[in-house]
């Protein structure tokens, strides 16, 4: 199986009776494994909706959301919260660092909550540093970084733990031009190596840079 996304006539409301929105409308789209995708659509066309529903931080109300085959509304929520601990790494627009720890620190976090012995946190966080090209940084709080080092940080722990899918919702947003640039050319290596990266974007620079472009607008795909 090659499709490591599959949405089916996905569908989501919020409110209830008068005040219902419907937000996503009949989406359908698959995603293979390896590819460098860029969803796209302004301010309320339903591109964070979906992305949530991407990272299984909520379900469809109808129509199906499969990830590696596995149909996200069926599972328990202790099982979707496995699939985000260990398939999916996020990026978003805050860098949400905590100011008090160092970048390796940082990026040691999630690897914690994994029970993962010291030794091999401390590997697989200055792998991850290496790759953002922060090896230099790692001892250094995120006031000590600028924007763009604080975002390849962020990135950096997105992919210690190496997930198969990084989600990244407006990873350049808070960035200048220059940082912006590096920040894309860091995920751009990563789906080089064979990760999928999905890019949640109103940027067209930032999509143009991807393999496939996927257009939301009005909570449905044009």
């Amino acid at each position: 199986m090659n499709e490591l996304i599959e949405l089916n006539a996905v569908n989501k409301y919020y409110g209830t009776e008068k005040n219902r929105l419907h937000v996503l409308k009949e989406i359908s789209f698959t995603i293979k494994k390896g590819e460098l995708v860029a969803i796209t659509g302004s301010s309320g066309s339903g591109k964070s909706t979906l992305m949530n529903i991407l990272g299984c931080l909520d379900t469809p109300d109808s129509g199906v959301y499969r990830i590696n085959g596995k149909n996200a509304a069926a599972l328990s929520e202790r099982s979707r919260a496995a699939i985000r601990n260990r398939e999916i790494g996020f990026v978003f627009q805050g860098f949400n660092l905590i100011p008090a720890l160092t970048a390796e620190e940082n990026v040691q976090l999630p690897l914690i909550y994994r029970n993962m012995p010291q030794s091999k946190r401390r590997e697989l966080s200055r792998k991850a540093l290496a790759m953002v090209g922060l090896s230099h940084r790692m001892d250094h709080k995120p006031y000590e970084l600028s924007g763009g080092q604080q975002q390849r940080v962020a990135i950096a722990r997105a992919i210690a733990a190496k997930p198969p899918m990084i989600l990244a919702d407006e990873p350049t947003g808070n960035l200048d031009p220059a940082s912006g640039k590096m920040v894309l050319e860091a995920l751009i290596r990563l789906n080089e190596t064979g990760r999928t990266v999905i890019l949640i974007t109103h940027d067209p620079n930032i999509a143009a840079a991807a393999g496939r472009r996927i257009r939301i607008y009005d909570g449905r795909v044009v």
